[in-house]
Formats: structure tokens, C-alpha cells, sequence
């Protein structure tokens, strides 16, 4: 029987209060984050750690402690061995904090493969997330001679299950938000910075794709939504508009609002604390009359049974080979087999 190794990415999140430090250390020392020359990167990535530690160790206390990606990351890729079946085994890679992509490589190597898909838990390509995790783990499998063929898949903003799920988690928040005027959708994403998307980066225009076909599947004529960007961090211009700004403009408007993640594909500080709880606070604030968050896709069935899908093509040659860059996913998925379409 062929083995195949899943290397499943995300981004990773301390898994104590005294980990905070470094994994923001390691963040910012990341050159796709900050892409300063070593000699300034390094101790300018210290020097925003530990003055943002504090206020990073308040947001992983108010969540017990540690960040829950690395378990619910565990659990989709439970889920996804479970519907691949055998022959296929999952391995986690997180870019900033353990299991690292060193770790991943090392566990892989000891499996002994026959051939590895990465798959990224970021369903939206961008140099600052999946670019960054490919880079690392090329490394990671250099590192360990890990020479057997490998295919990644790029991204998949409008795979039909990724899509379907959200329109199905967000019809009954819609309805039950209706219960006194309509209310209005917003469709929020991680943000970035304007200059990096100036620079190319294909982010905004793919969350936009997955926004567009999220709701063209609700099929609600006349929908009231709008797409928005939180999580912004220091001083630079991050693309607008923020959801802070569109839950003020509601609380003006007095309309309900049903919230609903898109770049995420599970539960963590972004949406536990961020969505749930400071934002929340800011639409009681502002007036917002109802406010209502929809869940991420998390282990829903049809979404694992997305990534299996991708997976499996992937696997049959219709991902993308390291080292290609001339075929680098943009826009329109130029040259990327995996376009997202679900067909």
C-alpha cells in the first residue's frame, strides 16, 4: 500500500503563558513578516515581543492559559485521516510554535512516505502565511533529506465544501438575527497590510472570491453584507475597511449583524476573544441591536470531506511542485490546478 503524508499548516499559537514571548519573537523574526535584513530583524523581532507580551499573555489568560489551534488543528487531522482512510497520515507543522516544521519533517521522515501533500489551513494564498509555511518546510524536509515527491496544494478560497459549510453555519444566524429588522452580513477576514498586497500578494482578491461565493450560496436576493478585515497590528495601513469600523457604522444604522470568519478554519484568539468578546462588547457599545457570530467550519463533514477531495488531487498530480515559481498562484489562480471551483 502507498503511504502518503498530509503535512497540515497553520500558523501555531503558545501553548502556555510563559510561550508567549517567544512565539511572538518568532513571528516577527519571520522575513515574510518583517522583511528587514537579519542584522535589524532579529533584534527589533525581540524588542516587539517583549513589548507586546503583555498584552499577548492578557489574551491567552482570558482563554485558559494557551492557545486551542494546536488541539482543534489535532482534531481536523483526526478527522481528515479518518475520511482519506488508510495509507494516509496527517502531521502538523505550525509556522511559529511546536509541533515546528522541524518536528513535522522528522515524523514524516521516520513514517517513511511514498509522497507528501501539504495542505495549508489557510484556505486564501498570501506570502505572509502559506508562502512562509511552504518556505519553512521546504527547509524542514531539506533538513532531513526528505526526497520523495511532493505536491502542495496552494489554496482553495472557493472549494465547494469550505463555501457550502459556511452558507449553511450562516443561514440560521441570519434568521434568527431577522427576528426584528434585517440584519446585516459581514464577512471578516485576518487583515494585512496594504504594502504587501501593493507588492503583489494575491490575499485580498482571493478573500474576496471566497466572500462573492459565500453568498451566492446563501441565495438570498438583496442580502445586506459587507467584507471587512480585523486583527490589525502597529502603525502601517491595513486594508480596510476593518471590521471595527463596520460594527460602529451598524450601531449608527441600529441593524443587527450576523458575523462570519472567512479566512479561519478554526477556533482560536482571533475569533474566541477577538469576535466573540471584544468585538461583541463594541456592537453593545455602539447599539449594534443583535449581534450574532457564526462558527468556524472546524471538523464539519463536508468541509473535511473538501480537504480530502484536494488531497487526493493533490496527490494524483494536480498540485503545485516546490520550487516552480513559475507558477506562483495569483489573482485568478494563474497555473494553479487547484483552483478552488470544487469540480
Amino acid at each position: 500500500m502507498r503511504k502518503t503524508a498530509i503535512v497540515l499548516m497553520n500558523l501555531g499559537g503558545p501553548d502556555s503563558l510563559a510561550a508567549v514571548k517567544p512565539f511572538l519573537r518568532n513571528l516577527f523574526a519571520d522575513p515574510a513578516i518583517m522583511p528587514l535584513p537579519p542584522p535589524l530583524r532579529e533584534p527589533l523581532a525581540r524588542l516587539i515581543a517583549a513589548y507586546r507580551a503583555p498584552v499577548g499573555r492578557n489574551i491567552y489568560a482570558r482563554l485558559g492559559g494557551a492557545s486551542p489551534l494546536l488541539a482543534n488543528t489535532e482534531a481536523q487531522a483526526r478527522a481528515l485521516e479518518s475520511a482519506l482512510g488508510p495509507g494516509y497520515r496527517c502531521f502538523i507543522a505550525m509556522r511559529y510554535w511546536h509541533p515546528t516544521s522541524a518536528e513535522a519533517a522528522r515524523a514524516v521522515r521516520k513514517w517513511a512516505p511514498d509522497q507528501i501533500v501539504c495542505l495549508p489551513l489557510y484556505p486564501q494564498f498570501s506570502t505572509t502565511t502559506t508562502a512562509s509555511s511552504f518556505t519553512a518546510w521546504k527547509k524542514a524536509a531539506a533538513d532531513q533529506r526528505l526526497h520523495c515527491p511532493t505536491r502542495i496544494v496552494c489554496c482553495y478560497p472557493r472549494e465547494r465544501g469550505f463555501v457550502e459549510v459556511i452558507a449553511a453555519l450562516t443561514r440560521p444566524a441570519l434568521e434568527a438575527a431577522a427576528q426584528t429588522r434585517p440584519p446585516r452580513l459581514l464577512l471578516t477576514a485576518h487583515g494585512l497590510p496594504k504594502r504587501v498586497v501593493a507588492a503583489g500578494d494575491p490575499y485580498r482578491a482571493q478573500v474576496e472570491m471566497t466572500a462573492q461565493a459565500i453568498v451566492a450560496a446563501l441565495e438570498l436576493p438583496g442580502l445586506d453584507w459587507r467584507l471587512c478585515f480585523q486583527s490589525r497590528v502597529g502603525p502601517l495601513a491595513w486594508l480596510e475597511p476593518s471590521t471595527e469600523e463596520e460594527i460602529r457604522r451598524a450601531g449608527r444604522d441600529r441593524t443587527p449583524l450576523v458575523v462570519v470568519p472567512i479566512s479561519f478554519v478554526s477556533e482560536h484568539s482571533e475569533t474566541l476573544i477577538e469576535l466573540d468578546q471584544d468585538y461583541r462588547r463594541l456592537a453593545g457599545e455602539c447599539g449594534v441591536p443583535c449581534y450574532r457570530r457564526v462558527p468556524t467550519v472546524g471538523t464539519e463533514p463536508a468541509f473535511i470531506a473538501a480537504l480530502a477531495r484536494l488531497v487526493h488531487r493533490a496527490a494524483a498530480g494536480g498540485g503545485l511542485v516546490p520550487g516552480e515559481p513559475s507558477r506562483v498562484c495569483g489573482p485568478a489562480h494563474a497555473g494553479c490546478a487547484l483552483a478552488g471551483t470544487g469540480r
